[in-house]
């Protein structure tokens, strides 16, 4: 009697709520996640220890975190010392964008998958509720999963990755929703780009600002700890 070994598929994980229900997503479709979590000197490192728990939580296959200090280029709020913003969301990309991250990590975790020997990444990126970062969008994921065909061993040899964006076209509160089908307790995950002094979400960074209105409006408990309801 033959069996078949699960296929596997690599998430970008950061410790995120988006991220971690991406991770369950890709559980739920069947794969065997592997994970991959980039510690590039971001100002929320609180969130790499929520990665550290939902690869716990959610019995992840196999996980590598790597270090990438983005805070010798600077330029954003997150890698800089630049205020993070406070004000609400707005129209134009804020200071939080990290220049070219998303780029420089779906090639790491090409790279990961190429390595591991699987062909289906998963990323959490989303194109509704979010902060306007142009590496969010679906024709920059469409892009770049022709560029990984053109730029790896495996794709010349006819086996491209898929780049799977499960919660592209989600609102905040149907991730939220998400979080809640899936089992899974949002406190595992970390979303506050400022975290208080005293280890509390900021409550009006830009980030914070999405997640609770997500939660809110999908008539869910967070369970986040905020230093600022306002």
């Amino acid at each position: 009697m033959s069996t078949t070994r699960t296929p596997a598929a690599v998430v970008l994980l950061s410790g995120g709520l988006d991220s971690m229900v991406t991770a369950a997503l890709a559980r739920e479709q069947g794969f065997r996640v592997y994970a991959l979590t980039i510690d590039y000197g971001q100002r929320h490192v609180r969130e790499l220890e929520s990665a550290r728990l939902i690869v716990d939580k959610l019995n992840v296959a196999k996980h590598s975190e790597i270090a990438l200090d983005l805070r010798s280029f600077g330029g954003s709020a997150l890698t800089d010392d630049i205020d993070v913003p406070k004000g609400g969301v707005g129209d134009d990309i804020p200071v939080t964008y990290v220049p070219a991250r998303n780029l420089v990590f779906l090639a790491l975790t090409t790279a990961f998958a190429e390595a591991s020997g699987a062909n289906d990444i998963f990323i959490g990126v989303n194109a509704l509720d979010y902060s306007g970062y142009p590496d969010c969008r679906p024709e920059f994921i469409a892009s770049f999963a022709e560029t990984a065909r053109l730029g790896t061993k495996s794709g010349v040899e006819g086996m491209p990755f898929t780049i799977h964006a499960p919660l592209q076209h989600m609102t905040k509160a149907d991730i939220a929703s998400e979080t809640h089908r899936l089992g899974l307790d949002p406190a595992w995950s970390w979303s506050c780009y400022d975290p208080l002094p005293d280890g509390r979400a900021c409550g009006a960074c830009d980030s914070c600002r999405l997640r609770k209105k997500g939660f809110e409006q999908a008539g869910l408990v967070d369970g986040t700890v905020y230093g600022n309801n306002a």
